[in-house]
């Protein structure tokens, strides 16, 4: 099963990499972006795992390694199942 995380900054913290970036986005004209928010990637291939057991795996995984849960937040998806 392979399975991807998105870890970023919650809505209540302040990301400079992103606000930067919105400000370069903005100098070359692209005034349409009103903001960007940056985070991490993080791709996992599982097996051995059903979607239950995933279901319990994932979240504690990024909860415990991948995201600092004081500033962080996390989603994720299956994204293939063997």
């Amino acid at each position: 099963m392979k399975v991807r995380i998105l870890v970023s900054f919650k809505d209540s913290v302040l990301d400079p990499q992103g606000q930067t970036v919105t400000n370069a986005l903005h100098t070359m004209g692209y005034d349409a972006v009103m903001n960007v928010r940056q985070g991490k990637v993080f791709d996992l291939d599982l097996e051995g795992v059903t979607r239950k057991e995933a279901e319990a795996l994932v979240p504690e995984i990024a909860h415990r390694v991948l995201a600092n849960p004081i500033i962080e937040k996390f989603d994720w998806e299956i994204l293939k199942v063997r």
